[in-house]
């Protein structure tokens, strides 16, 4: 069975894995390039990779709608509690957990991540999701690590970087990440929401094209593929 996945915009991410639906930083209410509204996603998890307004987004606003399970690092599950919400899994980087829908370990990201009241929302991370014989690395906001590395001899089949520069990876460090992952597929993200991280997606993807094994995924938001 194949995994559905829909960019929505910024690192915003959407999973079909078979009845299970997840979403991932879902920033859509304030993102002028988002493909949908959150009235009109009903996840039954939400992934949250830190606590950046952009990421954090409208997570409570469709949890509180549909009773989704919020998935993230300890202090982003205890802020998420502090506002009147319960249903939150835990984890932390370097550590898995087996749900309904997959293999779920969070992942090492260089960023920041305080929540959108400036309080303490612990470290940034990515997430390696292993269901249905797949594995999909979602790396959401990082600078570049070569540790990326130790991920991409996990066989990767879908990985979904950032480009936009200025935040995060930019193109060079992006596609250097690509080299270091070898996933099978790569999809850009966190590009051209705002006018720092303007990006040409379809010049990256042909130096992924021309340099490594990799084949690059350009999705305009709302687009779909499946792995």
């Amino acid at each position: 069975m194949s995994i559905k996945v829909t960019w929505y915009g910024h690192a915003c991410i959407g999973l079909e894995v078979g009845k299970y639906r997840l979403l991932v930083d879902p920033y859509l209410s304030n993102n002028p390039l988002a493909a949908a509204t959150p009235d009109q996603l009903s996840p039954d998890t939400i992934l949250i990779s830190h606590g950046h307004g952009d990421h954090v987004g409208d997570a409570l606003t469709i949890a509180r709608r549909t009773g989704a399970q919020i998935i993230s690092v300890f202090e982003i599950c205890s802020w998420i509690q502090a506002q009147g919400y319960a249903n939150v899994h835990p984890q932390h980087i370097g550590g898995g957990f087996h749900y309904p829908f997959g293999y779920l370990k969070l992942t090492l990201a260089l960023h920041g991540s305080a929540m959108p009241d400036g309080s303490y929302g612990g470290n940034p991370c990515g997430f390696l999701l292993t269901s249905e014989g797949k594995k999909i690395y979602l790396a959401a906001d990082t600078g570049l690590f070569y540790d990326m590395k130790l991920i991409g001899e996990e066989g990767i089949d879908l990985a979904m970087l950032p480009i936009g520069d200025n935040f995060t990876m930019g193109p060079d460090d992006a596609l250097r990440a690509v080299k270091l992952i070898q996933p099978a597929r790569v999809v850009p993200i966190h590009y051209d929401t705002f006018d720092l991280i303007r990006q040409d997606p379809h010049a990256w993807a042909a130096r992924v094209a021309a340099e490594t094994q990799t084949t690059p995924v350009v999705l305009a938001p709302g687009d779909s593929l499946s792995v």
